[in-house]
């Protein structure tokens, strides 16, 4: 004897896939980190402020400089901007590095007068990573775009400084720190103010490339 015959089972609903998660754009905060370690340092550089108290950019390096600008780089890395987060990555170790070569390295060199020696070269490695990461920079903004010619002025200036015991190219590599510092405000500014208000208030002059390439300091969310 036949059993009763049920009807068939709908088939089950299909199932949206989840929105990808929404993550706000870092390079503000790394810009902000960077410029204002910048300025600080830059200040005693080119002579503004005397160096008796240069000690006050050590913390400021080690949190502002040094630990933001290194989580603004891995926020980078989860948007998926190589350039952004290789930057912001090694610019906060840059200042972590900074700061540790204050603390361990300078008071041992002060007593076998080869401090410059090892300021020089520090500085100059510097120098290279930020001249190749300049060239990167042609495809992102011309506000980004400028922020590394200007720092690699900076490092340059300051690496002929300390290999020649020059306080002169010191102080010009101050005053480049200086301008380089005023360039990544803007480009920050631009991108906390163009993201908050959902429009374009401050341009940063989009250079020629892919969309997947957008730089901090592009305005894109």
């Amino acid at each position: 004897m036949a059993g009763p015959v049920l009807p068939p089972k709908a088939p089950a609903p299909p199932v949206s896939p989840a929105p990808p998660a929404v993550i706000a754009d870092p390079g503000a905060l790394g810009l902000a980190a960077f410029a204002m370690t910048t300025f600080v340092l830059s200040c005693f550089n080119a002579s503004l402020v005397n160096e008796s108290v240069v000690a006050v950019v050590l913390p400021l390096a080690l949190f502002y400089g040094g630990i933001v600008q290194i989580l603004a780089g891995m926020w980078e890395f989860r948007r998926g901007n190589t350039f952004a987060a290789t930057a912001f990555a090694s610019f906060g170790a840059f200042w972590l590095a900074y700061w540790g070569f204050v603390e361990t390295v300078v008071p041992h060199l002060l007593r076998v007068h080869q401090l410059y020696q090892a300021t020089g070269l520090f500085l100059l490695a510097w120098t290279i990573f930020t001249v190749y990461m300049t060239v990167a920079a042609l495809r992102t903004t011309v506000a980004v775009l400028s922020v590394f010619v200007t720092l690699s002025l900076t490092f340059l200036f300051l690496t002929v400084g300390a290999f020649a015991r020059s306080d002169t190219w010191t102080e010009v590599g101050g005053w480049a720190g200086l301008v380089t510092a005023v360039v990544a405000w803007y480009a920050s500014f631009a991108t906390v103010a163009n993201a908050t208000f959902k429009r374009t208030l401050l341009p940063v002059w989009p250079l020629a490339g892919p969309p997947a390439a957008a730089a901090p300091g592009s305005g894109d969310e």
